[in-house]
């Protein structure tokens, strides 16, 4: 029952605005529309400190640990888009919003992260400890940055306001990481058949009918503080109400089927007039839409939906888009269809929609024509584009040291990507330089000890030099950062056997399985609560 109260917190917006198909999975195997029930849950610290019986049974580092338990059942997802630019995207954008306000970290200074998962449902939602994902689609229906903002700034100010604290406050925490692990198994069994559907629907229908005034409340107090967010970091708090007009719009569509989380997280024509008010009292701002959102949205459009039917229909989406009299439309469209390109295998064609893009970008205006004028300064999207088109595996064996030049150049010039930086690891790799690959990537992982996708690329380093145990150590990291404690103890196993294992290869798998054997008793202790 308590896990069914989790799931139905999130901040949903409505199913309508669907800007392309349902995407299937990259397993090609078709995901039903709205299938995607995102953890949702409207978490966090920020305007008047919320009291001692919120705080004694659930505190904010206890929210940060259920929030990391949650999220590596999502990075796990096969709809969670691990993908390096648009995660850049979207990370570059919220914090900068966070920055705005920064008392929105809590006492225990959150770090955000904010991430998309691929679903043609219009939604956003957030988890405990400063977790905040949006749908693929609801990227898609904003058709403005200033509209992004308000949904973000939004489901910020639920992490602001420890909303779940609030709503789990009078349970022990000894209960609580069961919970994550019952949610987690909620999140699995969606595509598990029809009695897993009618359990999970049925619990989800209990908790809507005892937390309908509490969300009410949740959702004006975090309109309130998203409010107060897009208003300091610059942006036109009007984007708030046109945004969450369509959604009132939309849901009228529904009828008797309205879905269960607009009716607990209502968009009332009240939140609306409240915020109106608001903006009458505020000085008209006016902030042009980035590059970066354009780019990020074409890039959404492509991952919404990679089967051989999806990737056609965006690309006439953005053959549509060239007809735009906006440079950044255009830009993004040929960035779109150069993005079409790489996922279709054909590099020729994905460099010249990489040119064309950026010579739309520098090209002059000509009169009477929308543009944002100026020079532009240079996009690390557009950058990693032009490694991801010269990194393509149907380029030839000469292309290799024009990417790892161009790799090398675009780190110095983007040194906080950290897309770019694996695609520097991956261009030296492909260059045939495999031992500067592994001492870069060594440095790496003890700079950017979070990152699985750097033990991933420095296990691929090892095997191509034929390095079998400590291809499996590596491999055993990147496990452990994901959470699979089991996998990578397996990994540990493999790597003592291989040939290659030295005497102090040994030793150091001996103390590191030592470690998480002990992980995994606490991981037990803490499952069974």
């Amino acid at each position: 029952m308590l896990a069914a109260l989790w799931l139905a917190a999130p901040f949903a917006l409505a199913q309508t605005y669907t800007s392309a198909p349902a995407a299937p999975a990259a397993s090609t195997v078709a995901k039903p529309a709205g299938s995607w029930t995102p953890l949702a849950v409207p978490p966090a610290p920020n305007l008047p400190n919320l009291g001692d019986t919120s705080r004694e049974d659930l505190s904010p580092a206890m929210e940060r640990k259920i929030g990391e338990e949650i999220m590596r059942g999502i990075r796990g997802d096969r709809d969670y888009l691990d993908d390096a630019p648009l995660l850049e995207y979207l990370n570059t954008f919220g914090n900068a919003l966070v920055a705005a306000r920064p008392s929105v970290r809590g006492e225990t200074n959150y770090d955000y992260f904010f991430f998309a998962v691929r679903d043609p449902q219009l939604n956003a939602f957030a988890l405990p400890g400063g977790f905040i994902g949006v749908h693929s689609a609801l990227v898609l229906a904003a058709q403005t940055e200033a509209e992004l903002a308000s949904v973000l700034s939004h489901e910020i100010g639920h992490v602001a306001q420890r909303h779940i604290a609030r709503m789990l406050g009078q349970q022990r925490q000894d209960a609580l990481m069961p919970l994550a692990a019952m949610l987690l198994a909620a999140l699995a069994s969606r595509a598990g058949g029809d009695v897993a559907l009618g359990v999970f629907a049925a619990g989800q229908g209990l908790a809507i009918q005892r937390q309908l005034n509490f969300g009410r409340d949740a959702e004006r107090e975090a309109d309130r503080i998203g409010f107060q967010i897009m208003g300091e970091a610059g942006f036109d708090t009007t984007g708030m109400v046109a945004f969450f007009g369509r959604m009132q719009a939309a849901s009228r569509s529904y009828s008797d089927l309205m879905p269960a989380y607009l009716q607990t997280h209502p968009l009332t024509t009240e939140r609306i007039a409240d915020i109106q008010a608001r903006i009458r009292e505020q000085p008209y701002k006016q902030r042009p839409d980035s590059l970066s959102f354009h780019l990020a949205r074409a890039r959404a459009r492509v991952l919404q939906d990679e089967s051989v039917q999806g990737l056609l229909n965006a690309k006439a989406v953005f053959k549509t888009q060239l007809e735009q009299q906006s440079r950044f439309q255009v830009v993004a469209a040929h960035y779109g269809l150069s993005f079409v390109a790489v996922k279709q295998g054909k590099p020729t064609e994905a460099q010249k929609e990489l040119d064309a893009a950026n010579a739309a970008l520098h090209k002059p205006a000509g009169p009477n024509v929308f543009t944002s004028g100026g020079t532009q300064d240079p996009n690390s999207l557009l950058a990693a584009m032009g490694l991801e088109v010269l990194l393509m595996p149907a380029q030839k064996k000469e292309v290799a040291q024009q990417a790892l030049k161009a790799a090398d150049a675009a780190r110095q010039q983007f040194p906080l990507s950290r897309g770019i930086a694996h695609q520097y690891a991956e261009a030296l790799m492909a260059a045939g330089k495999l031992e500067q690959a592994t001492l870069y990537l060594r440095d790496q992982v003890q700079l950017y000890k979070e990152e699985p996708e750097l033990y991933d690329l420095l296990a691929k380093a090892y095997a191509d030099q034929g390095k079998m145990t400590l291809q499996h150590m590596a491999l055993a990291e990147s496990y452990v950062l994901q959470g699979a404690t089991m996998a990578a103890l397996d990994q540990l196993t493999i790597a003592r056997k291989s040939t290659d294992a030295t005497f102090y290869d040994q030793a150091v798998i001996d103390a590191r399985e030592r470690e998480l054997q002990e992980k995994r008793r606490e991981q037990i202790k803490d499952q069974k609560g």
